[in-house]
């Protein structure tokens, strides 16, 4: 995962695990001190690490090498894996829930990831932290950067999908919450500037945000930011973020659940 290795290098310049983002992870996952938990293409583990400080016995799992060697230097407790989301390398039963915190649009497809949350679950709660192609066209950033926003977009699966996928592998229960992007928002993920336009000028933000890391053209992203760097100069930029504000959310939490079975000693990691 060369792309992945080389947004590692400066990912925690601009990315951190947000405390209401963190609240709420904590929330859907309804987590029990001790407990075992995985959070599933965990990157330099800012959430994975949040999570333990919250009380769960973490495990944090990505396929960058390089993002799992940064995070193996914020927490000694956390056990960190390398390996790939569609074949875990945990024995059945072995964790009382899982986090997936804005990576469903990396995976190649969704059903193989979702079937081995499942089996690794001893019951508990499978929680995704993502956005919906209607979310992301809803976007402002579309003004400016339209090619690489509709390459994002295009990438993201459906909300119908995922909870297709996820009630295919034997998750029940499901339920959203939408999230919208809070002006104190500490993560600079895609959508993080809704409300502070001049952030995506910075080009260390843009780097830390695979969209315009991996999907933009230069030759857009130039072009962009120059109107972009206009527009707030001139006022210009209240008008355009006025006309793309809607009440569908700009994230989604999906929760779903494994029933545990009773009477299921299930080993730990």
């Amino acid at each position: 995962m060369p792309l992945y290795d080389d947004i590692g290098e400066g990912y925690d310049a601009t990315r951190a695990a947000d405390p209401y983002i963190v609240r709420r992870l904590i929330h859907h996952l309804g987590i029990r001190a001790k407990s075992d938990y995985l959070d599933v293409a965990c990157g330099t583990g800012n959430y994975t690490v949040a999570l333990a400080d919250a009380g769960a016995k973490m495990a944090g799992l990505d396929q960058s090498g390089r993002m799992v060697e940064i995070a193996r230097t914020k927490s000694s407790s956390v056990a960190w894996y390398v390996g790939n989301a569609e074949e875990l390398p945990f024995p059945d039963g072995t964790f009382s829930g899982a986090a997936c915190t804005l990576a469903i649009h990396h995976f190649p497809t969704l059903l193989p990831v979702f079937l081995e949350a499942f089996r690794v679950l001893d019951g508990g709660r499978f929680v995704l932290f993502t956005s919906t192609p209607e979310q992301m066209k809803r976007y402002w950033l579309n003004e400016y950067f339209p090619q690489m926003m509709a390459k994002s977009t295009s990438r993201m699966p459906s909300l119908a999908e995922v909870i297709s996928d996820l009630r295919t592998a034997g998750f029940g229960a499901i339920t959203t919450e939408t999230y919208e992007v809070r002006e104190d928002l500490q993560d600079l993920f895609l959508y993080s500037g809704k409300h502070r336009p001049a952030l995506y000028l910075d080009p260390r933000i843009r780097a830390g945000i695979s969209s315009f890391a991996a999907l933009a053209e230069p030759a857009e992203v130039e072009g962009g930011c120059r109107r972009l760097a206009a527009d707030v100069e001139s006022g210009r930029i209240s008008g355009i973020l006025a006309s793309y504000r809607h009440d569908q959310g700009d994230y989604l939490f999906v929760t779903a659940e494994k029933r545990r079975i009773l009477g299921d000693n299930s080993p730990g990691f």
